[in-house]
């Protein structure tokens, strides 16, 4: 995965082996801080450094159960702070008209493919980017969300509704741009005639 073994310290034996969980949990974490960045780079570095973290201080995590969370949490830690470092607060506003478009129909969605809603995910703002991923993503809880942004579950919930209609908002105009994309293709007559005239 990338990381070297002389970085890890020697762990208690009661606790869970890091090869383990790197195998369970790299993919998901992964995910999740691409959703936040934005960046390839960023993610991977996110990551790592979230299993950097877990190596030199996941002993002393008392509920081996909480494993998951603790490093979600640590991840969006890092993020945050990595935001702070680079003084870099994107702030990504829906524009007025996107409050007046209509619904997305059903059909709309079923059209639309795994990429067109994660780049409309990546046109939420930030605060509620988090939430939206490790809900639909991730499949956390509110519970577990609210225990890994550090949040009432309260403002959780409350994030995740405002979140939503942001993406919806988003899927309509990607939706909109997509059906204006397609044309119909002529319904085919005479072939040859048609190359020859």
């Amino acid at each position: 995965m990338g990381i070297e073994r002389s970085f890890i310290p020697h762990t208690p034996v009661d606790a869970p082996d890091f090869e383990q969980i790197v195998s369970a949990y790299y993919e998901a974490l992964y995910r999740f801080a691409l959703s936040l960045s934005q960046r390839e780079a960023q993610a991977c570095d996110l990551t790592q450094q979230t299993f950097y973290l877990w190596a030199t201080k996941g002993h002393q995590l008392r509920d081996k159960t909480k494993v998951k969370t603790w490093l979600f949490t640590t991840l969006h830690r890092e993020f945050l702070g990595s935001v702070r470092r680079e003084n870099r607060f994107p702030h990504l506003t829906v524009e007025d008209v996107n409050q007046e478009l209509p619904p997305v129909q059903p059909i709309v969605v079923n059209q639309l493919d795994g990429a067109s809603v994660m780049a409309a995910l990546a046109q939420v703002d930030e605060i509620y980017r988090a939430p939206l991923t490790l809900f639909y993503v991730q499949d956390f809880s509110y519970a577990e969300i609210a225990e890994c942004l550090s949040l009432p579950i309260g403002t959780v919930m409350s994030r995740l509704s405002r979140g939503k209609e942001q993406l919806r908002q988003r899927l309509a105009v990607t939706a909109t741009e997509a059906d204006q994309k397609i044309v119909p293709l002529p319904v085919p007559t005479n072939s040859k005639n048609k190359r020859n005239g």
